[in-house]
């Protein structure tokens, strides 16, 4: 199986495509194409599908222009303009690098224990390593450890270069809903 659409599973069978390739494939269904990169042997779950499109990110993130590109608990992506998210001098603030690192590793722990627990970020620390002047930065965060109480995440904010911007490290407690 390599991806999901419509309901529609896709296996290499059926495609007849090469390993490793993107391809596009016209579905009446959804009135377009959809891209897709062919995975030998890797098996989706819906747990582990790009969940970006039902995520919801918050209020303060909204109003930075952070958008989210793909989410998983091993894996989210999401952007945030440099304008209107700088310092007096012009530079990308480093609080607002925080505040997108924050909200990555949170979904990412959120996707990670299900809608039936709570997410509660407990400790964030981050070095910024350059700065950014214009464009769109990129954060990815990715799972250090994924545990049934604690969730810890490392962020890496890039710009439009993929030159590193920030690296973060973002701590979460795991609670039950009462």
């Amino acid at each position: 199986v390599l991806t999901r659409t419509c309901g529609k599973i896709l296996d290499r069978q059926t495609m007849k495509r090469p390993i490793g390739k993107r391809v596009t494939i016209q579905d009446e269904k959804l009135r377009g194409s959809i891209h897709i990169l062919i995975l030998e042997g890797y098996h989706l779950s819906p747990s582990q599908e790009n969940q970006a499109q039902h995520v919801e990110i918050g209020a303060m993130a909204e109003r930075m222009g952070v958008t989210i590109s793909f989410a998983t608990a091993a894996k989210v992506v999401g952007h945030m303009p440099v304008e209107g998210n700088t310092q007096p001098f012009g530079l990308l603030n480093g609080g607002a690098s925080m505040a997108l690192a924050e909200t990555l590793g949170s979904i990412g722990a959120h996707l990670h224990v299900g809608p039936t627990r709570s997410v509660v970020g407990i400790d964030i620390n981050g070095t910024h390593h350059r700065s950014a002047t214009s464009g769109i930065v990129t954060g990815t965060a990715t799972p250090l450890s994924l545990g049934r109480t604690i969730a810890v995440y490392e962020i890496v904010v890039t710009d439009e270069r993929e030159k590193r911007l920030c690296t973060a490290r973002l701590t979460c407690l795991l609670r039950d809903l009462h």
